[in-house]
């Protein structure tokens, strides 16, 4: 099926630049979908619900996602996600009613789900398990990258002509990563996970593996909700202290900036030592960081602690996505892919929930400080469970299953 070294032509044209081209799209859309929104008549709280609609859209979408790519293929899998994704763009510039932009917003959310779980999975059939952490995290970087760049693109579209223009940006990348996806040497996924006994569907799947997902998968969880809660710390106690959204925008940006920087030495790691030896450091970093965001008082301090939140969450570019493509069972690996992005999506979209919380109560340093204990946690689960389920845990449990 592939070699022991992976042609870097299968890699780099069939997902690290379709990944980098598609999240360019995405990131000069985010920042301009609530104002919009509200352009067209909507309230912030509308304007909101819209903005919602992309990672609903993308938690709808995850568990069909992987029996999607089960059925057609990986490659098949990215190239309707492509095409899904320009439809729902389209629809969202020329939307003639709110309604219509939330659901085009949703299509565009689901389409997504389908792009990064096919990717993945492509990913982990076409790489060598000694390379794999490697890989992967640079595909949580150059995604990383393409959400960073996306939006300095989408600010030159806008200064050119308006908001729609953004849209047909996104449009044209959706495209673009298609193209490259075609580009790339065909490698029938599909055939080689099917030539034993394939599963019908999902349901067998989550069942074989409940124990694993109720464990490990919750690990899985509190990683997403600590990260989820990252991307929105910044801007909410920014705005707390009276900060100016230029100053917010620059130290949120320098977060983004160092969060690039990593991935390539993280997966090095992750190769040589052991999945533990970055995830659990970028956890805690995690945790530690966001608990010394509500101890500043100044933009100066919380720049200092943005730095910090960026190498931490650098320093696990990719490591979930590895621990996934470890654990996965080859003949259906998407299937299960789905419901493990599934629960990582819930803790995504739980994050943020608990910083809001937090603020409802009249506390959000309070908020914050919940949302920072699912660092040291997920720490514990993943030293706790990955050992059981995973050979590339540590070079301790490679040694105990014999390998070098």
């Amino acid at each position: 099926m592939h070699s022991a070294d992976s042609p870097r032509r299968q890699i780099i044209l069939g997902a690290l630049l379709p990944a980098f081209i598609f999240s360019l799209g995405a990131g000069a859309m985010i920042p301009v979908l609530a104002p919009f929104a509200v352009e067209r008549g909507a309230t912030l709280a509308v304007a909101g619900i819209i903005a919602a609609m992309l990672p609903v859209g993308q938690i709808l979408a995850d568990l069909p996602a992987g029996a999607l790519a089960a059925r057609v293929g990986d490659r098949r899998a990215m190239l309707l996600a492509s095409g899904a994704a320009a439809v729902g763009f389209l629809a969202a510039g020329l939307s003639p009613s709110l309604i219509t932009l939330g659901a085009a917003i949703l299509l565009v959310g689901a389409a997504n789900a389908v792009f990064q779980l096919a990717r993945h999975s492509y990913l982990t059939e076409v790489t060598p398990v000694h390379q794999r952490a490697r890989v992967l995290s640079t595909l949580g970087g150059v995604h990383r990258i393409g959400q960073f760049v996306g939006p300095f693109l989408g600010a030159g579209v806008i200064a050119l002509g308006d908001m729609r223009a953004v849209f047909l940006l996104a449009l044209l990348t959706a495209v673009a990563a298609g193209v490259t996806v075609v580009l790339a040497p065909e490698i029938d996924t599909r055939s080689a996970r099917t030539s034993g006994a394939p599963r019908t569907g999902f349901r067998a799947v989550i069942i074989e593996h409940r124990e694993l997902l109720m464990t490990l998968g919750a690990a899985s969880m509190l990683v997403g909700a600590i990260r989820g809660a990252r991307q929105q710390v910044i801007p909410l106690w920014g705005e707390h202290l009276g900060l100016d959204p230029t100053a917010i925008s620059l130290i949120y940006g320098l977060a983004g900036g160092i969060d690039m920087l990593l991935f390539y030495p993280a997966g090095k790691v992750m190769d040589h030592l052991g999945r533990l030896w970055i995830g659990v450091p970028s956890m805690v970093g995690l945790g530690v960081a966001m608990a010394v965001v509500p101890l500043t008082g100044s933009a100066a301090g919380l720049a200092g602690v943005a730095v910090l939140l960026g190498i931490s969450n650098g320093l696990g570019s990719g490591v979930m996505m590895t621990i996934a493509s470890d654990i996965a069972p080859p003949q259906d690996r998407p299937q299960f892919l789905g419901a493990w992005r599934l629960l990582q999506d819930f803790g995504i979209a739980a994050g943020p929930l608990t910083l809001a919380a937090g603020a409802a109560l009249g506390t959000l340093a309070g908020g914050i400080w919940a949302a920072s204990l699912m660092g040291p946690l997920a720490s514990a689960a993943l030293l706790r469970w990955l050992p059981r389920y995973s050979v590339h845990a540590s070079r301790r449990t490679r040694r105990r299953a014999g390998l070098q």
